[in-house]
């Protein structure tokens, strides 16, 4: 016999509004093997780092992460890519020298980061040694730079940039500055530094540099 339900009232075996945990488990877990997997990188670089050192760290068990991402290079790009949406994003002000600020600054964030820092040293260090740490490099800079190439795309649409602008080179020579300042000189990559690679990235663009 079918149990009635008063309106307005919770139907038997539904939870009441509101008990749910904003983000969900999933969401929770993602985040924290996100950050596991760059303090793994940070403290024991690309080849010491495992899934279940991340595991441990992260106190989700093992088995979670091998389903989710099931090899340590596709954990790693991801949690690479993960923190470049937060720290980086994608602007669209309108205005292309304040996206290309934003974009450096975004960078720059990351690098000056203590987590980010020492994950990049690392990841840069094992690329030359080893193929795996070079694919996940190469896996991680094409979908960033994927997903920058709408800010020129835009400004070469109305005509803010010259027609046939190369996003990818552009973006390229935004961060490269930059991480020649963490990577070869050693220096501290200031908010000045970061709007210098912008503004000189914006005139080199606006005069052709990367047609």
């Amino acid at each position: 016999m079918s149990q009635s339900v008063r309106p307005g009232a919770t139907p038997p075996g539904a939870k009441p509004p509101g008990t749910a945990r904003p983000g969900g488990r999933t969401a929770q877990n993602r985040a924290a093997v996100v950050g596991a997997t760059l303090s793994e990188l940070a403290e024991h670089g690309y080849e010491r780092t495992t899934v279940e050192s991340v595991a441990i760290r992260a106190g989700v068990h093992k088995t979670t992460v091998y389903r989710r991402w099931r090899t340590k290079e596709r954990l790693v790009t991801e949690a690479l890519e993960a923190t470049a949406e937060v720290q980086i994003g994608v602007p669209d002000t309108g205005d292309l020298a304040l996206d290309l600020q934003t974009l450096a600054r975004g960078v720059r964030s990351v690098l000056m980061s203590t987590v980010g820092s020492a994950a990049v040293r690392a990841l840069v260090s094992g690329a030359q040694s080893s193929p795996e740490v070079a694919r996940v490099l190469r896996t991680f800079w094409a979908g960033r730079l994927t997903k920058v190439i709408p800010v020129v795309e835009r400004a070469v649409a109305d005509g803010r940039l010259p027609q046939g602008t190369d996003a990818i080179e552009l973006m390229k020579y935004l961060a490269a500055p930059l991480f020649h300042r963490i990577l070869v000189t050693g220096e501290p990559v200031t908010e000045a530094d970061a709007d210098r690679a912008a503004t000189v990235v914006l005139v080199a663009g606006r005069a052709g540099v990367f047609v």
